[in-house]
């Protein structure tokens, strides 16, 4: 007991220290907004930091390539409007000449006739529309097929994320032949989180492509890659079916991460109940991209993206654009493409 006082005596006094302030409570000291704690898998309810997130341009560094946009959408009414204001003012900030493709997926509300309203002013704007729903593979697909530029990018209508970080991944393409950018703290359930994870950690095991997010829809292609590889996938699966076939023909591939935000409106058409098929699939895209004499032969499937002939490339024209200064100039050259070289 003597020993014990002694030590308690002469013992260093306990210091208590400012709590370090961390990356939420930093944001709301500059924002003013009340952040909630990030789980290590999803938050729920995160306002969007605010609605002007497109850094207007002129951008330092303006790719000399024509840019094509590729917007897929189902029953996106309430987002598709301010996707395609961020869409043009990213393109023309970034593209001397450039396009914004929507696809709409057979959609039951007003999404097609927005957008057919905006493409009447704005001719750089193309509405592709299905009669019925035919799943988000075959709108990217006929996005794709449509597409006249020589970076072709995509993402999803319900504006998840910033176009303008797109800014990020032009400058790389002349090294790269794939931009894939991965969700830096994703805005979504927990559960979806947790599936997307072990999802990815399964489709690097089986397809060797060591992508840390394969279904982020914020993907940047030089048009050669797409002119070499095909795609059959009509659902969700697409991703996963692109990121495959990158990586089995040896198309150089780089990745970048990108912010996430919650939905503005709307809700996700990807449910939980599509798991059990969509591991059937990876089970058949598997078997035809490496065994292929187990499933039988099948008839040749034409690339996605077709080869462009002389004068079918975007020309730089003066049209009114949504509240960005129009781009002028000349056709740009077509380039052939050299499959995975």
């Amino acid at each position: 007991m003597l020993q014990l006082a002694i030590r308690a005596k002469f013992a260093a006094p306990t210091l208590t220290l400012p709590r370090k302030r961390g990356r939420e409570n930093r944001a709301s000291a500059f924002t003013g907004l009340a952040i909630p704690c990030r789980c290590p898998l999803g938050t729920v309810n995160l306002a969007r930091p605010n609605d002007e997130t497109v850094i207007p341009g002129p951008w330092p560094w303006v790719t000399q390539s024509s840019l094509s946009i590729v917007l897929p959408a189902y029953n996106e009414e309430l987002n598709i409007e301010g996707a395609i204001e961020e869409a043009c003012e990213v393109a023309a900030a970034a593209a001397p000449a450039w396009e914004v493709i929507v696809v709409d997926d057979g959609s039951r509300d007003t999404t097609a006739q927005r957008v057919a309203r905006i493409s009447t002013r704005q001719p750089r704007v193309q509405l592709i529309s299905f009669a019925q729903n035919q799943g988000y593979g075959a709108a990217l697909r006929a996005g794709f097929r449509a597409a006249r530029g020589d970076l072709i990018f995509y993402t999803d209508s319900d504006r998840q994320f910033d176009l303008s970080e797109l800014r990020y991944f032009l400058p790389v393409m002349e090294r790269t032949d794939v931009a894939i950018g991965f969700r830096v703290y994703r805005y979504d359930p927990v559960l979806r989180c947790l599936l997307s994870w072990v999802y990815n950690r399964l489709v690097s095991a089986v397809f060797r492509a060591r992508v840390r997010d394969v279904d982020c829809s914020f993907k940047l292609f030089r048009r050669e890659v797409l002119e070499a590889i095909d795609l059959e996938t009509r659902d969700f699966f697409i991703d996963t079916e692109m990121v495959a076939k990158v990586r089995k023909w040896n198309f150089r591939i780089l990745q970048k991460g990108v912010k996430h935000y919650p939905r503005r409106a709307g809700e996700s058409s990807v449910r939980a109940s599509h798991i059990p098929r969509t591991l059937l699939v990876v089970a058949q895209m598997w078997l035809r991209m490496y065994l292929p004499v187990l499933v039988g032969r099948r008839e040749r499937i034409e690339p996605v993206c077709p080869r462009r002939l002389v004068g079918q490339d975007i020309v730089r024209q003066q049209t009114p654009t949504l509240g960005v200064a129009p781009n002028q100039g000349v056709p740009l050259e077509p380039r052939e493409a050299h499959g995975g070289e």
